[in-house]
């Protein structure tokens, strides 16, 4: 291996590739020569880009996958941007001139949406976009010059805001191809192939940057002053100009300065640092360039990026210096976001670079363990591997690690030049050597008159550096002491009256005298190790004295407890709780004895033999139950039920220390204006429904209803370590899942503890996504286990600020107050929506669709009435599109069974009586489908889901029985049962029923005449007071109503033998319907009136006169064939 040349100092940064992004192409099949990548954007969440064939990919940058792929139709993608403030809009703009606006909606879980579209620019080549940096609103610049912009319309602006349509506004027209657009502050940039223009959007101004015109492709952007001296000062923006100049301007237009880089430009480009070859470096010296900046880009840390078709150029304006220039070939496009940036190429490869200073990038090398790629960085970058500063990332024995790792056989002369480098590495002290010597160049420091040493140390100094590490190493030590004195308070605070937190957890009193633990530090600390042994052995000392103290405390017997007191009531229990937390030996036996057996049972679950045998599983779940019951049973807290006394204040706080850390909530009192408040939900929900409702809200899932029998615990009743948290959570949880409790009465009568009581002791354990599902799923015929897990997350959340907004009554304010909780934890959504139903009944439920698939229909179901979760249901259904009703409802029934239920609800509310459907018989009473459903949309989709035959056939008794005719004659049809079906068309007597698509049309000879028989049968049991009259036009079937009543109903064709011929002989001629009338009995004459008779002769002859034109017909084409013949 040759010598590698070493690069000159000037050169800090280097591009570097770490990511391969072809596998992404080629699984997008962005690779082939028929679909390419024509542009791309990128932000801190995506990766955009833009294909040939219209389609636009959303690339998940975490983890490179693929999330969306959003398609159009008008032509490929030549344009994309991404919203810099809100990453749920991207702009896209075609070939064909069109501009689209995108709203993801990726956080409310629906479908990406247009939510603006222009026309502006038909027919022109849109050649850059750019969004307003805090509104909704998209700039675009085509090729003839023309400038516009348009907004987007959005439910985040505002209620109806998604439903207003902006009017596209076309800004001006320059005099040549608009480059590049930039927006900043309310101003935007313009640049075209002649010159700049800025451009005040709010007050409708113009200027031109500058007097001089240019001819070409020239970028502008504008550069915030963000950073260092310059920070809060007025944006500056740059202009290309010809010969590799930038203009400087100020954020008015006026021209400060010309940045002249083609000298600076004749320098050797620096390596690309990739996975792709090893980096190349020529030391020949380069001539001066003189290029055109096609695009000007604000890059990484107040620097300016631009690129040409072989090489990319970094600059730093502020200093008028070039940062690196690197040669990329084939450069297409760049998109950028911070210090990285993402480069498009001809052939449609892409590469994925970064901007970062030598060190950072041998340590990612180091990290990605490219042991040949980071030694050759280190031997060529000499100058910045070697200064003491690169110590902190580059340690010398991660130095040595690197040599070791490179193989002698093909690195040899590599390994050599490493050696030469890490020779002349700095030591990370070399600055100063010696801390006895170098007081005077780090530190300045005086002697006051009392002769102490008053020392000031320098910011960033060696001795600054090391004081921090101490100081910072002690008040760890001190927050340890801390912690352990808490621990200790607890045991000792039912006997000792001194403050265990005076001096801030620093200083503890004790009857012999004062120890003070906080360790003085004089102005020159001593070596840390030398520090840390000091600390080390004040808190053995502290540890050992507090111990003694506890000792003789436990030994005196005048601080020993009384005994309980009947008239305290339950204080007695709560005293000798607190006496037995007094033994910290028995404490620290019994957490010993549960992590031993929480271990072993993570250790036996874990091997699949054991997980997959239930009888193995159970064995092992009840070997480590009674440690759980022993440790952390209700006999430890038998005080921190629901209902605390005012004795056990300070316990429960000390039980609130340990709460978990994704709950915010607080131990709720039991107050009577709480008492009364419960009562008055309980009510709420009774005044809404009529007495069915009524018995259903006394035995309901309710959980101001739950047993009292065990104390429901949300909190540890004593501080657990977060890996045995872990641990029993993963334990209690299976254990409750896999319900190893066996048969309520024999838990009874051998003592065992049931699953809701156990849910109540151990539910400060419980994974609380789990136990939701299993109450839905595994327990939903014992209530009362949901009701207590309903019961436990109303106690955690209640310190939510959520909960104060509820309790004031305003429901919008209250949906909107959830919603800003996204990302939404089911269990706590949970309880928060039934403190609003409990609150606002069905109203509230009618709102919870936008909640969904986070609640869930069976959520609803377990907290709701029957007749409000119809309510929820018909809602959810009715929000989906109509083409996608069908098949969101059948996702929904999960398990099947669900259907017969949901079924039999929405055809028992809000129905019409089954004594105004059904006669005192059972059959269909007269125009009874003319009634209305309240649920009718529902019902029909119900029945039209696709289902098992036992289904369907339970499904049309179900509708039978409950008087819902179309749905019964729709399942009879489907069930091939097309003579129940006919029957009941007849006796509901509506010729609109035999029609399509609704109704069922007869195929058959045999099904007419079995329908005449039936009419005629039928029209004798008709009621007097609806004598059937010949219909004048009986071939248009009346609309059904919605009305209450039948008598509020248009006047429907009757099904009468009359109205069934004429039907006949439309279908199949007059002369074969009467026929079929005199096969079944009846006479013609008797039961066609004057004007059926009249309308079958004129059939007759219609038919007679088709006849003829066909014949004629068919003998002309005959003459006319025979004389082309001839």
């Amino acid at each position: 291996m040759p010598m590698l040349p070493v690069v000159p100092e000037v050169q800090s940064h280097v591009l570097a590739e770490f990511d391969c992004l072809d596998p992404l192409l080629s699984a997008l099949r962005l690779d082939s020569g028929r679909l390419k990548c024509t542009c791309l954007a990128v932000s801190r969440k995506w990766l955009a880009l833009g294909t040939s064939a219209g389609g636009l990919h959303l690339i998940q940058r975490e983890g490179w996958k693929q999330r969306l792929i959003l398609t159009h139709k008008e032509g490929s993608i030549t344009q994309v941007s991404c919203c810099p403030h809100d990453e749920d809009f991207i702009a896209v703009a075609t070939s064909q001139g069109l501009v689209v606006v995108w709203e993801l909606q990726l956080e409310r879980r629906g479908r990406p949406e247009r939510v603006s579209v222009s026309w502006e620019h038909r027919g022109q080549t849109l050649t850059s976009l750019c969004w307003d940096t805090a509104a909704l609103r998209v700039f675009a610049g085509d090729k003839g010059g023309k400038v516009s912009f348009l907004r987007a319309g959005s439910s985040k602006l505002g209620k109806g805001s998604a439903f207003v349509i902006f009017p596209v506004q076309t800004i001006t027209t320059v005099d040549s191809r608009v480059v590049q657009l930039g927006y900043l502050d309310g101003r935007l940039l313009v640049s075209s192939l002649t010159r700049c223009y800025l451009c005040d959007t709010e007050r409708e101004k113009f200027w031109r940057v500058g007097n001089k015109e240019r001819d070409g492709e020239y970028g502008a952007c504008f550069f915030p002053l963000s950073r260092g001296v310059t920070a809060g000062q007025p944006p500056l923006l740059y202009c290309a100009r010809p010969g590799s100049r930038v203009w400087e301007a100020s954020f008015s237009g006026d021209v400060l300065s010309t940045h002249q880089f083609k000298q600076l430009l004749a320098v050797p480009p620096a390596p690309l640092i990739s996975y792709r070859s090893e980096p190349h470096y020529n030391r020949a010296q380069k001539s001066s360039q003189s290029i055109a900046f096609p695009r000007l880009l604000y890059f990484g840390d107040q620097n300016l990026l631009t690129w040409t078709d072989s090489a990319i150029y970094v600059f730093t304006p502020q200093s008028g210096q070039v940062l690196l220039w690197t040669e990329v070939k084939d450069v297409v496009e760049l998109a950028v976001y911070r210090n990285e940036l993402f480069c498009l190429h001809g052939d449609g490869r892409m590469s994925h670079l970064s901007l970062l200073s030598v060190e950072r990038c041998v340590d990612r090398l180091l990290r990605r363990e490219a042991w040949s790629l980071a030694a050759t960085v280190c031997v060529m970058f000499q100058h910045a591997i070697a200064p003491s500063r690169a110590r902190k990332s580059i340690p010398i024995d991660r130095l040595d690690h690197l040599r070791s790792q490179l193989s002698v056989t093909t690195h040899l002369d590599l390994i050599g030049q490493l050696e030469e480098v890490v020779a002349k590495l700095e030591p990370l002290d070399s600055a100063s050597s010696s801390r006895r010597s170098s007081i005077s160049s780090h530190e300045s420091f005086n002697v006051l008159d009392c002769g102490i040493y008053r020392v000031i140390s320098r910011r960033g100094s060696q001795s600054d550096e090391e004081t921090s590490s101490l100081v910072s190493q002690s008040m760890l030590e001190e927050e340890r002491l801390k912690e352990f004195s808490f621990v200790q308070e607890e045991e000792e605070q039912q006997g000792a009256e001194h403050d265990p937190q005076s001096g801030g957890g620093l200083e503890v009193t004790e009857p012999s005298g004062n120890h003070q633990f906080h360790l003085p530090l004089s102005f020159r600390p001593k070596h840390s190790r030398i520090a840390l042994q000091a600390v080390r052995d004040s808190v053995s000392s502290f540890v050992k004295k507090t111990t003694e103290k506890i000792n003789t405390l436990q030994m005196n017997s005048d601080l020993w407890p009384r005994p309980p007191d009947p008239k305290d009531g339950g204080q007695g229990h709560v005293e000798a709780v607190a006496t037995t937390c007094l033994d910290p030996g028995n404490a620290e036996t019994d957490q010993q004895d549960l992590i031993t057996a929480t271990e072993k049972g993570i250790s036996q679950i874990q091997d699949p033999l054991v997980l997959l045998d239930p009888a193995c599983l159970k064995e092992t779940l009840q070997e480590w139950i009674p440690v759980l019951e022993r440790v952390l049973g209700p006999e430890l807290d038998l005080g921190l039920g629901k209902q605390s006394p005012a004795g056990e204040e300070e316990e429960t706080e000390d039980a609130a220390d340990n709460r978990p850390e994704n709950v915010q909530s607080e131990i709720p009192s039991s107050s009577p204006e709480g008492q009364e408040e419960g009562k008055r939900g309980e009510d709420s929900p009774q005044q809404n429904g009529g007495q069915e409702d009524q018995r259903e809200a006394q035995d309901h899932h309710r959980p101001d209803e739950a047993s009292t029998e065990e104390n429901l615990r949300v909190w540890s009743p004593k501080p657990l370590p977060p890996d045995l948290q872990a641990h029993l959570t993963q334990l209690a949880t299976l254990y409750l899942e896999l319900g190893y409790f066996g048969d309520p009465v024999v838990q009874k009568e051998r003592g065992v503890v049931g699953v809701n009581a156990f849910l109540r002791r151990f539910f400060f354990l419980l994974d609380q996504e789990r136990v939701r599902r299993m109450c839905l799923l595994g327990y939903g015929d014992q209530p009362e286990v949901h009701i207590s897990f309903m019961e436990a997350m109303l106690e955690l959340t209640q310190s939510s600020k959520v909960v104060e907004v509820i309790q004031k009554g305003d429901l919008l304010k209250s949906l909107r107050c959830l919603r800003e909780l996204q990302p939404w934890s089911a269990p706590m959504l949970l309880a928060h929506l039934h403190r609003l139903y409990e609150k606002h009944g069905e109203l509230a439920v009618r709102s919870f669709t936008q909640f969904y698939p986070t609640i869930l229909p069976s959520d609803v179901t377990a907290m709701a009435k029957h007749s409000h979760f119809l309510a929820y249901l018909d809602n959810l259904v009715q929000s989906r599109a109509e083409e996608q009703r069908l098949s969101f409802l059948g996702s929904l029934l999960q398990p099947e069974a669900l259907r017969q239920d949901w079924l039999g609800l929405a055809l028992t509310h809000d129905a019409p009586q089954k004594s105004d459907t059904l006669t005192t018989d059972g059959q269909p009473r007269w125009h009874s489908h003319f009634f209305s459903w309240g649920y009718g949309r529902l019902l029909s989709l119900l029945i039209r889901l696709p289902a098992d035959l036992a289904s369907k056939q339970k499904m049309a008794e179900t509708c039978r029985i409950n008087g819902y005719w179309t749905g019964y004659v729709y399942l009879c049809c489907e069930l091939q049962r097309r003579t129940e079906a006919f029957s009941t068309i007849c006796r509901l007597d509506d010729m609109s029923l035999l029609e399509e698509p609704s109704g069922m049309v007869p195929q058959t000879m045999d099904e007419w005449k079995m329908l005449l028989q039936l009419s005629q049968q039928c029209s004798n049991s008709r009621p007097s007071d609806h004598i059937p009259t010949p219909d004048p036009n009986p071939s248009l079937a009346p609309t059904p109503s919605l009305a209450p009543t039948p008598s509020l109903t248009p006047t429907p064709s009757l099904v009468t033998p009359e109205n069934l011929v004429l039907r006949l002989a439309r279908a199949v001629g007059p002369d074969r319907a009467l026929e079929a009338l005199q096969e079944v009995g009846m006479q013609s004459d008797m039961e066609l009136g004057p004007h059926s008779t009249l309308v079958c002769e004129l059939l007759r002859v219609a038919e007679k006169r088709q006849r003829a034109l066909i014949q004629t017909m068919l003998e002309r084409c005959d003459r006319f064939l025979w004389s082309q013949h001839a």
